[in-house]
């Protein structure tokens, strides 16, 4: 049996499906009011299906934008293997979901609609037919005409124009019993805080796979094609009585390898997602090692102030000496020294090899993210570092460090108020940095300063 569950949020599960291009992201940023999927008038943009928490007139769901159905050719191709991949994981979200809300486009109706609809009977009862793309009353004759498929009601709507969205709205409420769910409630002791986790790194690196082993439930797609995930995909899960929130992110890569819109805009999310987490575990193919790529992912970490993790995955594959490991850091350390205090863990996301001693390490660093010192205490330790290493004493390098005060946490920030702030150089900053992780419990995480005149 699996250490991790699902966590205990428990919310009505609203899912969208509909063939490529009915408007199935847009309605899904509509009602979350906010652009969370991405959109873009390529077919068969969205593979994973993507997830979030909305509210309703003050009610709160669960909703899912699924991939697209189409029709397969049985065939081995790139764009094949993904569909049929994506297909799958639309009729899994389907089957699972409370109410499922079934986005049609107004005029003709494509085989593709009318396959998906025949897979829809089955669940009649928890569905919604929503015709999109009929602002102005466009195309709403024919719509009507999709009556002859046995639906009792249809909605006809605009999601990017927002047309009938206020209807809608009021059906899905009126079709979910909410006494059937409890309310979200989290405790508000530090035990039961969320910690968000976001997995980054270059494509084909695991991080799906660890996602779905964590969560317990395959939300992410998981293919041998690097570049599959497209969004970010969250999904929660409790480990030893904590709450985590994962976010798998599409894998980055150099700027001059991405071709085309929907990947730049994949790549921007994951960015992004540094500022949505608490910890980027940066995940590391461990026979390739780390490269450019994942030393810029990990500066991003940094300069944000984030937790850092570095987990070298697939160490099923490498040769299992006892100094393999070691090697492994030593060459990390050489390469990226101003990282020395992220950990470095040998994990193997198929099989489950480490991944308990990275939450170990989350929940550590997640301490570290929330802990504040007070003003007294930091300044004896100051009086300390400043007569370890006093500032330099020339006439043109000479500064005075008068206090210091933490400015915040999570991301952990000092300011110390200086004479001459211009004198104040780099290695003196890192010099007091380094001083505040060896001394203060600060030792897993990045630390913030910034230098103010005292004045």
């Amino acid at each position: 049996m699996s250490a991790y569950r699902e966590n205990s949020r428990r919310l009505p599960v609203v899912a969208l499906a509909g063939r490529p291009n009915t408007g199935k992201s847009t309605l899904f940023n509509r009602l979350l009011h906010k652009r969370r999927a991405i959109t873009d008038p390529t077919p068969g943009v969205t593979r994973d299906p993507v997830e979030a928490d909305c509210a309703i007139d003050g009610k709160q769901i669960r909703l899912i934008d699924t991939g697209g159905y189409k029709l397969v050719d049985p065939g081995t191709s790139f764009h094949e293997t993904i569909d049929k991949l994506v297909i799958e994981k639309t009729l899994e979200t389907i089957k699972k979901a409370d109410l499922v809300i079934l986005l049609l486009e107004a005029g003709e109706i494509t085989s593709e609609d009318e396959e998906l609809i025949g897979v829809l009977r089955p669940y009649l009862k928890k569905l919604i037919v929503a015709v999109n793309k009929t602002e102005g009353g466009r195309n709403e004759a024919d719509a009507w005409n999709l009556l002859a498929f046995g639906f009792e009601k249809i909605l006809m709507i605009s999601a990017e124009h927002g047309d009938n969205i206020g209807e809608l709205k009021q059906e899905i409420l009126k079709r979910i019993d909410f006494s059937k769910f409890e309310p979200e409630t989290l405790n508000e002791t530090d035990s039961r805080q969320v910690i968000k986790i976001a997995l980054l790194g270059k494509p084909n690196t695991g991080k799906s796979t660890l996602s779905n082993r964590l969560t317990g439930v395959n939300a992410s797609i998981v293919s041998e094609i690097p570049g599959t995930t497209r969004d970010t995909v969250e999904g929660y899960f409790r480990w030893k009585s904590r709450d985590f929130l994962i976010l798998d992110t599409a894998g980055i890569r150099r700027k001059s390898k991405v071709t085309d819109n929907i990947e730049y805009y994949s790549v921007n999310r994951a960015i992004k997602s540094i500022n949505d987490a608490d910890i980027v575990v940066l995940m590391i193919d461990a026979s390739e090692g780390l490269s450019d790529q994942d030393k810029k992912i990990a500066a991003l970490a940094h300069d944000k102030g984030r937790g850092i993790i570095m987990a070298l995955n697939k160490w099923d594959t490498m040769p299992q000496r006892k100094d393999t490991l070691k090697t492994a850091e030593n060459k990390i350390h050489f390469q990226f020294g101003q990282m020395e205090y992220a950990p470095i863990i040998a994990v193997s996301a198929k099989n489950g090899y480490g991944v308990d001693k990275i939450l170990a390490a989350s929940e550590k660093i997640y301490r570290q993210l929330n802990t504040q010192i007070g003003t007294s205490q930091l300044n004896q330790a100051l009086e300390k570092w400043l007569k370890d290493n006093p500032p330099p004493a020339g006439p043109q390098t000479r500064f005075k460090v008068k206090y210091a005060v933490q400015k915040s946490v999570n991301p952990v920030q000092f300011i110390f108020f200086t004479s001459r702030t211009h004198a104040v150089n780099d290695s003196y900053i890192s010099y007091l940095k380094n001083r505040i992780r060896a001394d203060l419990g600060f030792s897993n995480i990045p630390v913030l300063a910034e230098i103010k005149s005292s004045s």
